[in-house]
């Protein structure tokens, strides 16, 4: 549903959240370890959403990847998923047509646009901060 660049984004920014969440930063390597990613991969990913300021990227020695803890709970999923994949999950055909809507639906259109707007619905309504403290608790893994 998502590209593999929205998934490890995604995974990315909670587990920076766990580490923010606690007063730390990260860095390429570990956040990489934590999502068992490609760090080129992840790399670019990190560069996107500190490009769109979803995250904070300080340099040098104690340097890293942090989210300031008064924004972890106003950054949403939808957030980060627009931000890397952009609209189309959101509007795009379900088998992939061009030009599909309701006055011409594909096979699936009706079904399909139910299925869009719940997943818009939880990912507006959950945020880095739920997330983290699943990752914190030892409730939730971002890998096995």
């Amino acid at each position: 549903m998502f590209s593999k660049a929205c998934e490890y984004g995604l995974k990315a920014m909670i587990s920076i959240s766990a580490k923010s969440s606690r007063g730390e930063r990260t860095n390429l390597k570990e956040i990489a370890g934590d999502i068992d990613s490609p760090e080129q991969f992840t790399a670019k990913v990190l560069q996107q959403l500190s490009r769109n300021k979803l995250i904070h990227s300080v340099q040098g020695a104690y340097g890293g990847f942090e989210i300031p803890k008064d924004k972890l709970s106003k950054i949403r999923l939808i957030d980060i998923v627009r931000t890397i994949d952009g609209e189309k999950i959101f509007t795009g055909c379900g088998l992939g047509l061009e030009a599909c809507d309701a006055n011409r639906p594909c096979p699936i259109h009706h079904k399909f646009a139910e299925i869009r707007n719940n997943l818009a619905k939880v990912l507006n309504e959950t945020s880095l901060e739920e997330l983290a403290t699943g990752v914190t608790g030892g409730l939730t893994f971002l890998h096995r």
